[in-house]
């Protein structure tokens, strides 16, 4: 096994996984805990079609190196843009990432909508589930191809430290 990938997958899909929690959390509290349910399964389901389709596509019709080229090329405009951030955090230009902020944000730019929603599916609670968890889950698909395709099992250590991550943020949260 390759823990240095299964560490690294880890820990960058859990930063991912905890900010879709944090919007389907809001859209659970705000609207319904239906709305947000149906929302985050159909984004799953959503992003499986996906990672089914294009993932076949990407390993078997485009030459390993052009496709590491341009993982590595993504990367690497990632790693810049979290520098910056970093730099921008520690100098003081930017505030820190802090999850209850956004999340008390977020419930207040529900709630000012003010509809009563009771048990029918609400279009708001579905919508902002769904976007955040497909977001959230294609970075997820872009981390684990990015650290798996360094080796022939890659990939499958990579989505083992994905899966583990998704799974301890939903039962820690």
């Amino acid at each position: 096994m390759q823990w240095a990938i299964v560490i690294a997958a880890f820990l960058a899909a859990s930063v991912e996984f905890v900010e879709a929690y944090t919007l389907v959390l809001v859209a659970g509290i705000t609207a319904n805990w239906r709305s947000a349910i149906v929302g985050a399964l159909a984004a799953v389901a959503t992003l499986g079609v996906i990672v089914a389709t294009l993932g076949v596509a990407l390993v078997t019709l485009i030459p390993i190196g052009v496709l590491r080229f341009v993982i590595g090329l993504l990367l690497l405009l990632f790693g810049l843009k979290w520098l910056k951030n970093a730099i921008q955090r520690y100098s003081g230009l930017k505030f820190l990432h802090d999850e209850e902020a956004i999340y008390a944000a977020n419930v207040e730019q529900a709630r000012a909508r003010g509809e009563a929603v009771g048990t029918r599916l609400d279009p708001f609670g579905v919508l902002l589930s769904y976007k955040s968890v497909l977001l959230e889950g294609l970075e997820v698909a872009f981390i684990v191809i990015s650290f798996g395709s360094g080796g022939a099992s890659g990939i499958g250590m990579a989505a083992i430290g994905a899966a583990v991550a998704g799974v301890l943020v939903i039962l820690v949260g």
